[in-house]
């Protein structure tokens, strides 16, 4: 094979090919006697590798290393790595697919793509302006792309508040603190009817240490202005008071 050839066989560029003759990285082959380079099968499974493994964000160096563990390996033992590489790849494809499937048969939104489930509670919820109903909108937004799958049983769960008019007069009552200090009377008040508007079986689901200021929960917190985030900081403490409760 000549440069060009190994190059859109690996699926890398002729330039890249002559960068790692020049660094040392790819060994240069013996040459024909008219000058062309002579590249075999096993010139093309170390080019693979290197790119496979610069892929996964490895440095230069440290594919160097890598390389240097492989040498004196059988090529049927690299060329079985590789293909349990590839197997492994198409495997993940697949599972991608698969999910984006999913978000395709639910409801496209400005938020979207949002999980079957997200899709749902939102979409039941009553109509509002309400700036802290979209917040909130925006929170739930985050742990669905964040949660790698766990916010689905907290969203089905979350249905019957989200549908629950009531709801409306909480998210009003903490948009009147958007310009409030943190010693407002109506912060306890306000934090001590949302957590009772909460129903156990949302603190059934939420996973182990949550809700928690830190983490997911730090992220929300600064979110807020000073007022709402106090009224916020109470609900989350409460809650994690009752969740540790229910598991002890």
């Amino acid at each position: 094979m000549r440069i060009g050839e190994i190059a859109a066989l690996v699926g890398v560029t002729s330039r890249a090919v002559r960068h790692y003759h020049h660094i040392g990285l790819l060994p240069e082959p013996a040459r024909q006697s008219n000058g062309y380079r002579a590249y075999t099968v096993r010139d093309a499974v170390l080019l693979a590798r290197i790119r496979r493994l610069t892929e996964i964000g490895l440095s230069l160096d440290e594919v160097r290393d890598v390389l240097a563990d492989d040498a004196g390996r059988e090529l049927a033992e690299v060329l079985g790595e590789l293909d349990a590489d590839l197997a492994r790849q198409e495997r993940e494809i697949h599972e991608r697919r698969q999910v984006l499937a999913v978000l395709l048969e639910a409801p496209l939104t400005s938020d979207g793509p949002l999980s079957p489930a997200l899709a749902a509670l939102l979409e039941n919820a009553p109509d509002t302006t309400s700036p802290a109903a979209a917040k909130d909108r925006e929170h739930l937004a985050l742990l669905d792309a964040a949660g790698d799958g766990a916010g689905s049983e907290v969203f089905a769960a979350l249905r019957p508040v989200a549908e629950d008019p009531g709801a409306l007069a909480l998210y009003e009552r903490l948009d009147e603190l958007a310009e409030a200090g943190t010693d407002d009377p109506r912060i306890a008040p306000l934090a001590a009817e949302l957590v009772a508007a909460v129903p156990d079986e949302v603190l059934a689901v939420i996973p182990e240490g949550e809700p928690s200021a830190t983490g997911f929960g730090r992220v929300l917190l600064d979110d807020y202005p000073p007022a709402q985030r106090e009224v916020v900081r109470r609900v989350m403490e409460a809650l994690a008071l009752r969740v540790q409760g229910r598991r002890s």
